[in-house]
């Protein structure tokens, strides 16, 4: 059976699924077929349910949730760190709020998380791998990093006004998660098992041969070099990306939680659900 896998260019992406991509792991007879695209193309492809596997924001779950159900592995989601809002110049709370921000899309997860911290602001859309370089130029007076801007901001110049991991953490005591994996529902409850099977098994062979799963990795870096890419895949392929566990399906459900009553979904009630 093929699978249209859609994931994002990146180097945590390309370690979870190198596995697959170099036959490392029973497929158990399903083809699989990669498609890489930045998160905002994937999240809007689920809206129409375009792929059966993909990579989505979990901002974007309530508004596919009738088409996609979420696999039990496959997050992005770091306990103390996440989105970085930075700026050339430190701004208090208040200011950042009457301050226009670039975000990576109004669909991502981090941009949930800053309307969480923030409440209403000002923002515009700018491709993520360009908003270091806004905000560095002065073309933008803040920025919301997702990716390896969370680690390279530093040596631009630019001060972290907050980082929205570090303050999810302190406010309800749990990770945040920001990227997910989901399979199309009409694939019926026994292939999606098995399916799940599969990639998750692609995720723990990552971790168990941490070496080769990261040298080809490095392909999809963006220019990172080896520290910063081990880094950078630490961060996001852990023990909660090979199983959410108790606490990652609590964080999930807490993150979705604040933003349905901040009516960040619309009237849309949001139902949890994950393949068994």
């Amino acid at each position: 059976m093929r699978i249209r896998l859609g994931h994002s260019p990146d180097a945590d992406d390309a370690f979870m699924f190198w596995a697959l991509a170099q036959h490392r792991v029973d497929t158990r007879g399903f083809e699989f077929e990669h498609v890489l695209r930045d998160i905002q193309t994937l999240n809007e492809w689920a809206l129409e349910g375009k792929l059966e596997v993909t990579a989505i924001s979990l901002h974007a779950y309530p508004f596919v949730q009738d088409h996609y159900v979420l696999l039990p592995h496959g997050a992005s989601m770091g306990s103390g760190y996440g989105p970085v809002v930075v700026a050339r110049e430190p701004l208090t709370r208040e200011r950042l709020r009457a301050t226009e921000i670039a975000v990576p899309g109004a669909m991502t997860t981090a941009f949930l998380a800053l309307r969480l911290y923030l409440g209403d602001f000002g923002y515009r859309v700018a491709p993520f791998d360009e908003i270091l370089d806004e905000v560095k130029d002065g073309r933008a007076e803040a920025g919301l990093l997702i990716h390896e801007g969370q680690l390279t901001y530093e040596s631009e110049g630019l001060k972290k006004i907050v980082d929205l991991g570090e303050w999810w953490l302190l406010e309800t005591g749990l990770p945040l998660p920001l990227g997910v994996n989901v399979a199309r529902r009409d694939l019926g409850e026994e292939t999606l098992h098995d399916l799940s099977g599969v990639l998750a098994a692609s995720i723990r062979a990552g971790l168990a041969n941490r070496k080769e799963a990261l040298a080809y990795a490095l392909q999809f870096g963006r220019g990172l070099d080896e520290e910063l890419a081990d880094e950078f895949v630490g961060m996001y392929v852990n023990d909660l990306t090979a199983d959410y566990g108790d606490e990652g399906r609590e964080a999930v459900r807490e993150l979705l939680r604040r933003g349905e009553a901040i009516g960040a979904f619309g009237d849309r009630r949001v139902d949890v659900e994950f393949v068994a």
